[in-house]
């Protein structure tokens, strides 16, 4: 018998929230009061979830069952055309991002498309959420970008895995810079 379609993304939700906090599934046991073997299992779509357990999990991550139930039953278009892929621009900073990938509740990663001009610098204080994970992958241009103190100087095709913790900076010099970030 198959596992219906909403246990599934269910199943995906947790695992994904779980994932988010950097918790193992025996830390979420400990907080929750739900076996490891149970958590795993559920994770892994092999059972369906009780009302009593999703009412122990959701305890332990502090969000009500019907937030949770939104999260899981939340649809996304799986295409985004070109066309239909929001661009913004800073025309004073000289930094355009198209969303190639928007983000959406039920998935955790996102995709832009960014090109900053001659002579950008852009710095940004903190971070939207700390701990989320960046993979910038310079396509054309050069690029210096600063992490938590750290200047990396990027060359077409390199790619610069990071975390955000802290500050972080993005600056060219005489030539523009054409990058994909993947933030997850």
């Amino acid at each position: 018998m198959s596992t219906p379609l909403l246990d599934i993304r269910i199943a995906e939700r947790l695992k994904s929230l779980r994932s988010e906090r950097g918790w193992s599934l025996d830390a979420l046991s400990a907080f929750s009061g739900v076996s490891r073997a149970t958590l795993s299992r559920l994770e892994n779509g092999e059972v369906s979830p009780t009302t009593a357990i999703l009412a122990r999990l959701c305890a332990a991550h502090s969000m009500t069952l019907s937030r949770l139930m939104l999260m899981a039953e939340e649809t996304f278009a799986p295409l985004v055309p070109r066309a239909e892929q929001p661009e913004w621009e800073d025309a004073g900073a000289g930094f355009r991002r198209r969303s190639v990938s928007p983000p959406a509740t039920a998935l955790s990663g996102e995709v832009l498309e960014c090109r900053l001009a001659p002579g950008a610098d852009i710095a940004y204080d903190a971070p939207p959420r700390e701990g989320l994970e960046h993979h910038l992958v310079l396509i054309e241009g050069a690029l210096a970008v600063t992490v938590d103190g750290e200047t990396h100087h990027l060359s077409p095709g390199d790619c610069l895995r990071y975390r955000l913790v802290r500050e972080s900076r993005f600056e060219t010099a005489d030539v523009s810079a054409g990058y994909f970030l993947f933030m997850v």
